[in-house]
């Protein structure tokens, strides 16, 4: 089993960055698509940013594009998000899991709360 943890969020003024570092442990990583994802309260869980195991497709939601940016670095087994430009519509807890997710269990992600 995949097994996933978070870490980086953090309490940030609008404008600022933050880097989220999802480090893997489990089962093969390399080749696996990986995705970040993020829940605001009262709101469902979304897609944010996805990259497959070589680094060559990327896709990020159209509320992120400019500002955040993944990558991974597969010898490390951790996939990472940098977030700049922080607007406080990205406060929420984010977690990354497969693409599809449900590669791995949801774990408590990582907060990310943006001050205005």
């Amino acid at each position: 089993q995949l097994q996933l943890v978070e870490s980086g969020g953090g309490l940030v003024q609008a404008g600022g960055s933050l880097r989220l570092s999802c480090a893997a442990s489990g089962r093969p990583f390399s080749r696996i698509m990986m995705g970040w994802y993020r829940q605001a309260p009262g709101k469902e869980r979304e897609p944010v940013a996805r990259i497959n195991w070589g680094g060559d497709y990327i896709y990020y939601t159209d509320s992120v594009k400019g500002r955040f940016t993944i990558s991974r670095d597969n010898a490390q087994n951790t996939v990472y998000l940098q977030m700049n430009d922080l607007r406080p519509e990205d406060t929420a807890t984010y977690d990354c899991n497969t693409v599809p997710p449900g590669g791995a269990d949801w774990g408590q992600g990582t907060q990310v709360t943006v001050s205005s």
